[in-house]
């Protein structure tokens, strides 16, 4: 059997830009300090926060609203967003929306980039937390919309996975083929799921853990 030397170096508190608070009561991680600094890369640390990610109704397509924006930064601050989605479940749909605008930008897309932002300035000290003492069950939720992609009608599934008190597995992300109705968008939305439930459970018996 293979041996390989190892160093202790005492309790973990950060990890790739995630912070890591451990305590009785159970574990917490969050991404506070990354995102004050991109709130200060972005020169929005002082800016208004908001309650809610976007506006009620909006819609965004390829054929933008506005002047055209640099496309690198708009490239650096949806792929600063998508690293926050690490430990922030609330922003995965807005920033993956967003990210469908990367090839060609236009300013109603950097405005909607920049309310992400402005809402995470509002709920920067938001994470997962993972309760001590708690049954370890696996549980998964999925959903769909219906053809919400304004240019190829498309629709957006998503899904979370709970093992106890915090998620471990989530996602947003446009179906590949078009449905033609809600339950066949709820369908394709239930496999991506099932692809990704099978993954877990397959670590969790590595682990030793049914």
């Amino acid at each position: 059997m293979a041996e390989f030397k190892v160093t202790d170096l005492g309790e973990l508190h950060h990890f790739l830009g995630i912070e890591v608070h451990q305590s009785e009561k159970g574990i917490f991680i969050s991404q506070e300090s990354c995102a004050k600094e991109v709130l200060k890369n972005f020169m929005m640390e002082n800016v208004n926060p908001v309650s809610t990610l976007c506006i009620t109704g909006l819609k965004l397509s390829k054929e933008g609203e506005g002047k055209l924006v640099n496309s690198t930064i708009f490239r650096s601050l949806v792929g600063k967003l998508m690293y926050l989605t690490s430990t922030r479940l609330d922003i995965v749909y807005d920033v993956s929306l967003v990210s469908r605008f990367m090839e060609k930008p236009y300013s109603n897309h950097w405005e909607a980039a920049k309310r992400i932002l402005r809402y995470v300035k509002g709920t920067i000290d938001y994470g997962i937390f993972y309760k001590a003492n708690t049954l370890v069950d696996l549980i998964g939720y999925t959903n769909s919309d219906l053809a919400g992609s304004i240019d190829d009608s498309r629709s957006t599934s998503g899904y979370g996975f709970h093992l106890g008190s915090g998620a471990v597995s989530w996602s947003s992300k446009k179906q590949s083929v078009v449905a033609l109705s809600a339950t066949e968008a709820e369908y394709i939305a239930a496999s991506y799921a099932g692809y990704q439930l099978i993954w877990l459970r397959r670590i969790l018996e590595s682990l030793k853990q049914k």
